[in-house]
């Protein structure tokens, strides 16, 4: 159950020839990909490609009938391997993933893919996650093309631009014999706009054919001494083919070539931050009419010699607008030049900042310094935007009224760390080793990639190190002595499990006779990615197989001590067996697999049935907790041991009591986990549970008064007490 549903969009794929297509840029790669006549498409979901697996998914139906082929891979590495069908046939394939972790994780199959080359155009769809909204390390794709030499595009941020990167990727790399990496950033893959549809096309070579028609070379396979001819053929031939090509279609574009003697030089993506810098300077209109020179890099990489010489002949200096470090494109630039005695004098990380994403602001306040230094009169009487102005000095600043506010709003506003979502059955899991820390002590935990890593944050603080997807419990892998009786712990998530946990975290365990604990979150989902199924999920899936248990692969790989938790929010249960892993005296691996659904998906799969049902007048009761003001002490060692969302504090009622209290607010999900909390911990018996009703029966409406009146009555008698006390 993916996070969102684009069933009725995919019947935009249907548009034929000359029709008009408007919608969203990932529908847009699908409808490219189905107007190039793919034979088949697999991948890994991750940000900021999670929909367009989610797309394909949605239009499976519209995929078979073209005849196409497509998979939801184990991993990035499977997604990789899959384009092995495009070495030996004319079969054209895509793949889809997260970079660059999950290029991080598919780089031996790149490797391998990119030495003996391909028949069939390979096109890989990467997620370029960098920058201020990127949840992984700061790393750039540019490094792994360069390494493995596959070429990289970066198509300008508009669907006719990523359309054509598609379609001619796959041509690119049936003319050369190399695999063709597509980049998209977050905005290009959201970006709303409009092309004019091509025909879909089903494949001219099916799968099909290839299987019953089988061949084979030997020289397309990475052995000695086959991968000495195919580093010659990488320079000597697939090179100089890929530049061909790429001069000749016009992948890079120009614009205003010859309008001043200066220009800038961006990655395709970066055109739309750079053009509408122009546009605040006054230097080029919405439409992308500009007054300065552009060189647009659809193609990042191989970069054209010829096209950089040409550019730069008779132009005193280029601004060289590349994202991220190292300055790759940069240092290619100043020796292309230099070598070809281009004189042109080449800024980049001198204006703008060596790391860090590209925004309007910085991108605006580097090209407005450019031109004041190279054409002044340019910008003459033209009032700078506040993002290109110089900074002002500190005491101007302090005499700014809106600093003066900015700096107010800081000192009230406390930072909250990201956390888990209200009701997140992963939460009490991280409460209960919060509660054993009190009897035995701390422990180390290792970490991995998932929802659960928000654990190392407020409230928890748990957590020492993260090393990658599914490698949470190999990350302890070092702590395997018999010199101590404490146990490391480690969390891993189902995604985490089934990506690359189980062989790489339990086999390793099992294999090297580990001590120590694994808890595996299987709350479903994928749902760190978007909800997607996994092997374990319980949802039914007619595209999948489903309901294959954690707890069966583990012991299928030797793991003895198993225990299942079927319901995390019985903290005491989930405590319980925690103490039990960590303390018992029965030596080897020990695993524990904490069930119960995610919360959000949970929410997004009730929520319109309940409204439905509520609709249709039906008896429908929801479950609430809320605090007794009365009762509450105002210590919050609820909030501190919990961290739900929906709890906070509001003044305390009582005007002789100054700490604030503790209140739910409506967000509650009813999971109970507060008063869970409030029970193991001995906390204060402050926390309800209250049933809300809608559409309730006769017998809930005479119970509700019957209620009302004897609760009436006591607090009658409670307030005469308080009149006599008075008197």
């Amino acid at each position: 159950m993916a996070e969102r549903s684009f069933a009725s969009e995919v019947t935009k794929l249907r548009l034929g020839e000359g029709e008009e297509f408007r919608g969203e840029g990932i529908l847009a790669v699908t409808k490219a990909l189905l107007q190039s006549g793919v034979s088949y498409v697999a991948g890994y979901q991750g940000a900021p490609i999670s929909h367009l697996m989610d797309v394909l998914t949605d239009a499976n139906g519209i995929l078979r009938e073209l005849g196409v082929h497509f998979e939801h891979s184990a991993s990035e590495a499977t997604a990789a391997a899959t384009l092995a069908a495009s070495v030996n046939y004319p079969l054209r394939g895509a793949v889809t993933f997260k970079s660059t972790v999950g290029t991080n994780v598919a780089s031996d199959a790149l490797a391998n893919l990119a030495s003996g080359g391909v028949t069939g155009g390979a096109l890989l769809i990467v997620g370029e996650d960098y920058g201020e909204g990127s949840s992984i390390m700061q790393e750039r794709s540019h490094a792994f093309a360069m390494k493995s030499q596959v070429w990289l595009l970066d198509p300008r941020p508009n669907l006719p631009s990523i359309v054509r990167a598609v379609e001619q990727g796959f041509e690119l790399s049936e003319a050369s014999n190399t695999p063709v990496m597509l980049e998209l950033r977050i905005r290009a893959c959201h970006v709303h706009g409009h092309f004019t549809a091509r025909a879909n096309r089903r494949p001219a070579f099916t799968l099909k054919d290839a299987m019953e028609h089988p061949k084979r070379d030997v020289d397309r396979i990475a052995l000695p001494p086959a991968t000495y001819l195919h580093e010659q053929e990488k320079v000597g031939r697939r090179w100089p083919a890929a530049v061909r090509f790429i001069q000749e279609r016009g992948l890079n574009e120009f614009f205003a070539e010859g309008a001043q003697d200066f220009g800038i030089v961006m990655q395709g993506g970066l055109y739309n931050a750079v053009l509408r810098a122009l546009e605040l300077l006054g230097l080029a209109d919405a439409l992308g009419h500009s007054q300065v020179p552009l060189y647009v890099l659809n193609v990042t990489y191989p970069l054209i010699d010829e096209e950089f010489t040409r550019f730069c002949a008779g132009k005193r200096g280029i601004l060289l607008v590349e994202e991220g470090q190292p300055e790759f494109i940069e240092q290619a630039v100043h020796a292309m030049l230099r070598r070809a005695d281009v004189q042109t004098r080449v800024h980049g990380k001198d204006l703008l900042p060596m790391a860090g994403e590209y925004t309007g602001g910085v991108v605006l306040k580097a090209v407005a310094r450019f031109v004041e230094r190279y054409a002044p009169d340019l910008l003459a009487g033209v009032e700078l935007p506040a993002a290109a102005r110089p900074a002002a000095p500190p005491a101007l600043l302090n005499g700014n009224p809106g600093t003066f506010a900015i700096q107010a709003a800081v000192d009230e506003v406390q930072p909250r760390p990201p956390s888990f979502c209200t009701g997140c059955p992963e939460r009490p899991i991280f409460t209960a080793i919060k509660l054993l820390e009190r009897e035995l002590g701390p422990h180390h935990v290792s970490c991995d990639i998932g929802c659960h890593l928000f654990s190392i944050l407020p409230p928890f603080n748990i957590g020492a190190t993260t090393m990658g997807y599914g490698l949470g419990w190999a990350g302890a892998s070092a702590f395997n002595t018999p010199e101590t009786g404490k146990r490391t712990l480690s969390i891993m998530g189902d995604g985490g499990f089934w990506h690359n946990g189980l062989t790489s975290g339990v086999g390793n365990a099992v294999f090297n006779q580990s001590d120590n604990v694994l808890v595996v979150i299987d709350n479903g989902y994928s749902a760190a990615t978007g909800g997607q199924d996994l092997p374990s999920s319980r949802a039914s899936n007619p595209l999948r197989s489903t309901n294959n248990p954690i707890e069966r692969a583990v012991r299928g790989v030797g793991v003895k001590w198993v225990r299942s938790v079927t319901n995390t929010y019985s903290l005491s249960q989930m405590r319980d067996t925690l103490r039990e892993a960590l303390t018992t005296t029965e030596k080897g691996p020990k695993v524990i697999v904490a069930s119960s659904e995610c919360m959000l998906n949970r929410q997004r799969r009730v929520k319109p049935l309940i409204r439905k049902a509520i609709g249709d007048g039906r008896r429908v009761v929801r479950e609430r907790f809320g605090i007794d003001p009365d009762t509450c002490t105002g210590d919050h060692s609820c909030i501190r041991l919990s961290g739900c969302p929906s709890l906070t504090i509001k003044p305390n009622p009582d005007p002789l009591r100054r700490d604030p209290i503790t209140t739910v607010l409506d967000s509650c999900v009813g999971c109970g986990l507060c008063g869970e909390v409030a029970h193991a911990a001995v906390l204060c018996p402050s926390f309800y549970r209250a049933e809300i009703i809608n559409n309730p029966s006769r017998w809930d409406r005479f119970k509700q008064r019957v209620r009302m009146t004897v609760i009436g009555w006591l607090q009658g008698r409670i307030e005469r007490r308080l009149e006599g006390i008075a008197a």
